[in-house]
């Protein structure tokens, strides 16, 4: 249940981090973690949270990144880039949490290992070096953002997007690309 972070971690408030056992969460240099109210003024909803949910589970962060009350929560992975910030109330989920069909979802209720389950879709999030993710944005599993993209407030992204891509909407698409 160990995390791993690296020399120049400033966290401002205090974060909500869970490892399972077996998985890995690693922070890479000079990183920032807001979590407190004041933090950042767009207005944080709650602290960060970064959490690994199975044992294979990892989460990997950069150098230079910065956090803002954002949720960072894998079953499988998410990797993010170095120099990527991450606006106020991101949400990086690589999961659905339960699974679509009603079947599935009444056993995943009933498991006696409270949820630890296959039963819920996961997929590997990457996100390049480089990017801004604006301010309640979702980025959702199987995501995979290029070097260099920016993704607009409120975006809900699925899909993967080539480099300097600005993606924004509900659908998130692509409406240019930057040089």
């Amino acid at each position: 249940m160990k995390v791993n972070y690296s020399k120049g971690l400033l966290l401002k408030g205090v974060p909500v981090i869970f490892n399972k056992k077996g998985a890995n969460i690693s922070i890479g240099e000079n990183c920032t973690i807001k979590s407190s109210f004041l933090s950042n003024l767009v207005g944080l909803y709650s602290r960060t949270i970064i959490v690994t949910r199975a044992p294979a589970a990892y989460i990997y962060i950069g150098k230079n990144v910065g956090i803002s009350g954002a949720t960072i929560y894998a079953r499988k992975g998410i990797i993010i880039g170095d120099n990527t910030a991450i606006g106020g109330n991101v949400k990086i989920l690589d999961n659905d949490f339960h699974p679509i069909e009603f079947e599935e979802r009444n056993k995943l209720l009933n498991d006696k290992n409270g949820g630890n389950s296959d039963l819920v879709p996961a997929k590997e999030i990457k996100i390049g070096r480089n990017c801004f993710i604006g301010c309640n944005s979702i980025i959702l599993k199987g995501t995979v953002l290029g070097e260099g993209c920016v993704v607009g407030a409120g975006a809900v992204v699925s899909g993967k997007f080539e480099d300097n891509s600005v993606i924004v909407g509900n659908p998130a698409k692509t409406i240019r690309k930057l040089k």
